[in-house]
C-alpha cells in the first residue's frame, strides 16, 4: 500500500457546498459546508439516508463534479477534475457490450500511452486472474452473470494502479451469496496488501456490511448534508456478525442515522 505522513490526508474535502439546478431554475442544496478526510491506507465506509447525496459525494471525490464552493485536495494538491490515480466502481457495471471482457478491462489503461497493446493485455489479464475471471477473457458482458460483470468492473478500476478506489454500492444489485463472496474476496485482497491502492471508500445502505469491512464509518445527515458522526470500528479481522461488540457498532451508526 502507499503511505503518507500520519497527519496527511490522501483526500481532503474542505467546507464543501454543492447544489443541483432544478427544472424551474431553483437550486436544491445537497451539501452545506461539508468537511472530511480520507487518510492513507484505510478502508472508509459512508452511510446516510436515501437522497442525502452519497453518490454525489463520491463523484466529487472522483473529480467528476465540481463543488459550488470549498476545496477538494488530493495528495495535497487541488483536485480540479478527474485524476487517473482515482478509480470508481458504480452500482451498475458500466461495461461496453461490444467489447470482450479483456478489452473492457484494458479501457482502464487508456491513458497509459507508454504501454504497448501487449503490455496492456498482460496487465488486464493479471487483474482478471485476481478477480477469478481467467477463462472469460474473450467473453462478452451479455454472457456473464451480474456478479461476474461487477468483478470485471473492479478489475478495470484496479488495472491502472490507482491510489484511491471509490465504490458506490457495488454489491447492492447482487444476490446475497454473491455479494458476501465478492465482499470477502475484496477484503482479503485488501488485508493481504494484494491491491495496488492506498485507500478504499465504500458507500452502502447495508450498515452491517460497513461495520464488517470498514476501519471507520462516516455517517451523513439528511439534506443539506453534513457529517453526523464518525464511528471508528475497533474490531479484529475477520469480523464476526454474531458478536455483541459487532452489533454495538451497528447500533451506534443507526443512532446517528435516526
Amino acid at each position: 500500500m502507499l503511505s503518507g505522513k500520519d497527519d496527511e490526508a490522501l483526500l481532503a474535502l474542505k467546507n464543501i457546498s454543492f447544489s443541483y439546478k432544478m427544472r424551474k431554475g431553483d437550486r436544491l442544496l445537497i451539501f452545506d459546508n461539508l468537511s472530511l478526510n480520507i487518510m492513507f491506507a484505510e478502508f472508509v465506509g459512508i452511510a446516510g439516508p436515501s437522497g442525502c447525496g452519497k453518490s454525489t459525494l463520491l463523484r466529487m471525490m472522483a473529480g467528476l463534479l465540481k463543488p459550488d464552493s470549498g476545496e477538494i485536495y488530493f495528495r495535497g494538491r487541488p483536485l480540479n477534475g478527474p485524476d487517473p490515480r482515482i478509480s470508481m466502481v458504480f452500482q451498475n457495471p458500466t461495461l461496453l457490450p461490444w467489447y470482450t471482457i479483456i478489452k473492457n478491462v484494458m479501457l482502464g489503461l487508456i491513458n497509459e500511452r507508454e504501454l504497448t497493446e501487449k503490455e496492456k493485455e498482460e496487465k488486464a489479464r493479471t487483474f482478471l486472474d485476481m478477480m477469478g475471471l481467467i477463462g472469460f477473457e474473450n467473453a462478452y458482458p451479455a454472457e456473464l452473470s451480474g456478479g461476474m460483470k461487477q468483478r470485471v468492473a473492479i478489475a478495470r478500476a484496479l488495472v491502472s494502479h490507482p491510489d484511491l478506489l471509490l465504490m458506490d454500492e457495488p454489491f447492492s444489485n447482487l444476490d446475497q451469496l454473491t455479494a458476501i463472496t465478492l465482499r470477502r474476496e475484496l477484503e482479503n485482497l485488501w488485508l493481504n496488501q494484494a491491491l495496488p491502492i492506498s485507500s478504499i471508500v465504500l458507500v452502502s445502505h447495508d450498515i452491517e456490511e460497513l461495520v464488517e469491512i470498514s476501519d471507520r464509518v462516516i455517517v451523513l445527515t439528511v439534506r443539506p448534508t453534513k457529517v453526523a458522526g464518525i464511528v471508528k470500528i475497533d474490531l479484529k479481522r475477520p469480523r464476526s456478525r454474531r458478536s455483541q461488540e459487532f452489533y454495538e457498532y451497528v447500533d451506534q451508526i443507526y443512532t446517528l442515522l435516526s
